[in-house]
């Protein structure tokens, strides 16, 4: 077998664009042949992926599998919402999120060289770029174990929630995620705040009370009060129960004798920048060619 050289490799890389250890497989694949590892390469789908690696995903679908006290929630992207609600691409998600319980892995790393239907799950990954035609992103997974482990699917798949508990039932766990995906609650209690998110708030209000006129010496106990009002709308134990506003979150699971040990509530698409297409533009740029 001839020797597979870091040159090799690199010249590959640079000629197709897809990942090292790829190339260092379709060389290995092909005994050093470069023609042939462009070949293997673009069966693979690797190619066609690469190429289309720089482009924005962020539409896509989350979704959940559950299998006895394992649960995880999955985002995975798309360029367009036309794709994300494609019957295969769908279906797809729901394949990588039972190879993430099945395959017992912990992070997308392990996922991607994780087994798929006898390939990697980067491989059926890559395939599917090549067949879709859009750039398609596993973004990242929420898996919990152990306890009593629910999961809640909203708006068709654009939000997703995933909870554990101690104590409860499977109906309580089921209305918490309900909760949280309606609420979207950014810390569990006031005790889980960022310490420096409270101190940007603080600088936030005061700044606000002195445009306001108040006076310096009264200011402090405003703020105070304004932060502790903050803290109840964000942290989820002292939200009111979207099932029964009458009673919190705290409230809820002390009646139940149960106690949130995790919680994770995807968006699809949160914290990606999105590309504005002006489909005017683009049309007057198609006909002065």
């Amino acid at each position: 077998m001839a020797e597979i050289t870091a040159a090799l490799v690199k010249e590959l890389r640079e000629r197709t664009g897809a990942g090292m250890m790829d190339c260092k497989k379709a060389l290995a694949e092909t005994d050093g042949d470069m023609e042939k590892a462009i070949e293997y390469l673009r069966k693979k789908g690797l190619s066609a992926a690469a190429k289309k690696a720089g482009r924005i995903a962020a539409e896509g679908i989350i979704v959940d599998y559950v299998e006895g006290d394992t649960g995880v929630i999955v985002e995975v992207n798309s360029e367009t919402d036309f794709v994300a609600r494609n019957e295969e691409f769908v279906n797809f998600a729901k394949e990588i999120a039972k190879a993430v319980v099945k395959n017992k892995v912990n992070t997308l790393e392990e996922l991607l060289s994780s087994d798929l239907n006898g390939e990697t799950v980067q491989e059926a990954l890559n395939s599917k770029v090549a067949k879709i035609g859009e750039k398609i992103d596993i973004r990242r997974f929420a898996k919990f174990q152990g306890g009593l482990v629910s999961t809640y699917i909203h708006l068709g798949g654009k939000i997703g929630v995933i909870v554990k508990l101690d104590g409860g039932d499977s109906v309580l766990a089921k209305d918490i995620c309900l909760h949280i995906a309606a609420s979207n609650p950014l810390y569990l209690d006031s005790t889980s705040v960022d310490p420096e998110f409270i101190k940007k708030e603080e600088e936030i209000l005061t700044a606000k009370q002195k445009e306001a006129g108040k006076p310096d010496n009264i200011i402090p106990n405003i703020v105070k009060g304004q932060i502790a009002k903050y803290l109840k709308e964000i942290c989820l134990m002292s939200q009111p129960f979207v099932k029964n506003p009458d009673i919190t979150i705290e409230q809820l699971l002390a009646e139940k004798k149960a106690k949130i040990l995790g919680y994770t509530r995807y968006q699809v698409g949160e914290g990606i920048e999105k590309k504005q297409e002006n489909f005017v533009e683009e049309v007057m740029k198609q006909i002065k060619g």
